[in-house]
């Protein structure tokens, strides 16, 4: 039986290092330390797999504490999940572009505390298996090239899975808008449409990669991403953050690869950054307009909206086929573009025979 992973609880709350100990002795090696001062005399001595950093600490406060452990190449690589209390500000987004790969609320549930260590643990492996093979990358060339393709997939299904746990209401829709994707692509490069620059597309990366497309909210307060109706205007302006953030997400995981080794992270990055640009101008992050619209994104556009629109959310009711079509036809040159939606109204029938299922309440 291997060594089990390790996880440094960071907190100047001792319940909290007592609760968090509980939940995770059975499954880690825990070290829990009442303040950042304490968890740099640890790291001397030790290395833990994850550390869980409290934000707001006397002295040396999470901020600070990530500063330093970014700027050493001994620590730099070890993954940091933020402790925050649940108080509706923006600062958890200050801590993720210093660096932490995700934050919890507290206090936190068992569950899903757990869920959250685990999935980063094994997204590091994995980046950790892609940097190794990077030094050796002709001999991999030569041996591990199928393993190479299935680490690439298991990177993308492991960060989307990190966004569908978080999400509990849009569960699945990553792999079904990749479905609708797929048949668009398919009836596009059947009419010929798009073809010059469609040919120069690696269509099984891209269709992966569609999996990330809204990878940035992994980065958006709970309570916002789960909030079970309507987002206030204020609410929503935080949220359509996700596409920017989804970009720096991917970003960082790449620079942190040499050579960029793990440049089929391309494709996830044009998708998460312009799949909410509209044809008119209007969408976000950018307000790109018309073929400034990267083409992936236009393609993912329609995909994404199909299936928000016949799958069921706690503010909407699941709509028709029939219906989404006619919501789709009417954004024509407003939200999408229009060579693309009449494509994908030409293979309407095969879109309403890809597997979809609702999500109910």
């Amino acid at each position: 039986m291997g060594k089990p992973r390790t996880v440094a609880i960071v907190d100047d709350n001792i319940s909290t290092l007592k609760i968090g100990r509980s939940i995770l002795a059975d499954t880690y090696g825990t070290f829990t330390l009442p303040s950042a001062e304490k968890m740099f005399e640890l790291l001397e001595r030790v290395t833990p797999d994850l550390i869980l950093l409290d934000i707001e600490m006397p002295d040396l406060d999470g901020y600070e504490a990530i500063k330093r452990l970014k700027a050493s190449p001994r620590t730099s690589e070890i993954p940091v999940i933020f402790l925050t209390a649940r108080n509706g500000s923006q600062s958890e987004l200050s801590g993720l572009e210093l660096g932490a790969v995700d934050y919890i609320t507290k206090p936190f549930s068992p569950a899903l505390l757990l869920k959250r260590i685990e999935l980063h643990l094994k997204l590091e492996e994995q980046n950790r298996q892609l940097k190794r093979y990077n030094d050796n990358l002709q001999e991999i060339i030569r041996e591990k090239t199928n393993n190479v393709h299935e680490l690439q997939e298991a990177v993308m299904k492991t960060m989307a899975n990190l966004v569908e746990y978080r999400d509990n209401f849009t569960g699945g829709h990553a792999e079904r808008s990749g479905r609708v994707l797929n048949v668009l692509l398919e009836g596009a490069e059947l009419e010929g449409l798009y073809q010059t620059e469609i040919r120069t597309w690696d269509k099984e990366l891209f269709l992966q990669s569609s999996h990330l497309h809204d990878v940035g909210k992994i980065a958006i307060r709970d309570e916002i991403l789960l909030k079970p109706g309507r987002l206030s205007v204020e609410e929503f302006e935080i949220m359509k953050k996700h596409t920017a953030l989804g970009v720096d997400i991917i970003n960082n995981i790449q620079m942190g690869s040499s050579e960029n080794s793990i440049a089929f992270l391309d494709y996830a990055r044009i998708l998460a950054g312009s799949h909410h640009e509209k044809w008119d101008g209007s969408g976000y992050p950018n307000k790109l307009k018309g073929e400034e619209i990267p083409l992936q994104g236009r393609f993912m556009a329609i995909a994404d909206v199909y299936d928000a629109l016949v799958s069921y959310r706690p503010y909407k009711p699941a709509l028709s086929h029939d219906d989404a079509l006619e919501i789709i036809r009417d954004s024509v040159g407003l939200h999408f573009d229009p060579n693309l939606v009449r494509v994908f109204l030409a293979n309407a029938d095969k879109v309403q025979a890809v597997e979809y299922y609702t999500l109910n309440s």
